[in-house]
């Protein structure tokens, strides 16, 4: 029992992970932990506001592990140039906490990779929710953290361009939340 419970302290430290994305209160910036259940209550509704066919014990499995690499690398800024090399040192994170003793769940390491690499129903709303919702969260604090980090409109629809094929009514809705964004000046236009 005692490497289980030293097991879920280790998986704890999610929590200490800091994201540029803050609370809707403004109050400080979320943890990724925290982000982890707000991207698998999300991936959830998403799933049935839509009515896909997807598997969904495995859609909130893979939401619940998309950032466990986080917690050794640490979080990556979605607009940061040194994004593409991320999921590098996150997946030896990853593998470092299948290899622990009191880790039960034996495919870990598969679904970490399957939520970075893969391309199944499951993934491609798990990888549109997770960028809706900081999207989100900057429309609703008035672009705090793009205006503090000067993100560009340009930067925004690079990084979620690849949403218009998979769900264009999402992509549309933020396409139209930056055009508001530039006006209001909480993205730079460029």
């Amino acid at each position: 029992m005692q490497n289980l419970i030293d097991y879920f302290v280790e998986l704890d430290h999610l929590k200490l992970v800091e994201r540029k994305t803050y609370l809707n209160d403004e109050s400080r910036h979320e943890n990724s932990a925290e982000h982890s259940w707000h991207l698998a209550m999300a991936c959830w509704n998403l799933a049935e506001y839509f009515k896909l066919e997807v598997d969904h014990a495995r859609l909130l499995k893979l939401a619940l592990v998309h950032d466990l690499g986080e917690i050794d690398a640490g979080d990556t800024f979605l607009y940061s140039e040194s994004r593409d090399d991320a999921d590098k040192a996150e997946r030896e994170g990853v593998s470092r906490l299948n290899q622990h003793s009191g880790n039960y769940v034996t495919d870990l390491i598969n679904l970490w990779d399957e939520q970075e690499y893969g391309n199944s129903a499951e993934v491609k709303l798990l990888k549109a929710a997770d960028r809706l919702l900081p999207f989100m969260m900057n429309v609703h604090t008035k672009g705090r953290a793009w205006r503090e980090l000067g993100v560009k409109k340009s930067q925004v629809l690079g990084r979620h361009q690849f949403i218009e094929q998979t769900f264009p009514e999402i992509f549309y809705w933020i396409e139209a939340q930056v055009n508001i964004a530039v006006k209001q000046g909480w993205l730079l236009d460029s």
